[in-house]
């Protein structure tokens, strides 16, 4: 049975927890955010949820998960707000898909 995550900072996902999901708490600038999203990439989680702060300092690592069907990594906005990463990411994945900005 697949699995649903949230990684980022605690004020961010400790919400989610309340939801049933697992959270992972992550420090900025830190290696271990790499080898969290592997293991779970690894380990039947079709769903990660991802502060957007966390996905941009991550974004190499995200680029090897992109093409494959699980785990789809969703960027949420941090307790601070939005960043603009997700809409960013989002638009350009429409330019990729139609072959011109719609927006």
């Amino acid at each position: 049975m697949y699995k649903i995550a949230v990684m980022g900072d605690r004020d961010s996902i400790y919400g989610f927890a309340a939801l049933g999901l697992d959270t992972y708490e992550v420090k900025q600038n830190s290696g271990e955010a790499a080898k969290i999203l592997k293991r779970l990439a690894e380990n039947d989680y079709a769903i990660i949820y991802m502060t957007e702060p966390l996905c941009s300092e991550l974004e190499t690592e995200l680029d090897k998960y992109r093409e494959n069907l699980t785990p789809a990594i969703i960027p949420v906005p941090a307790v601070k707000g939005n960043t603009g990463y997700g809409q960013a990411k989002v638009k350009s994945f429409v330019e990729k898909a139609v072959g011109a900005d719609i927006i």
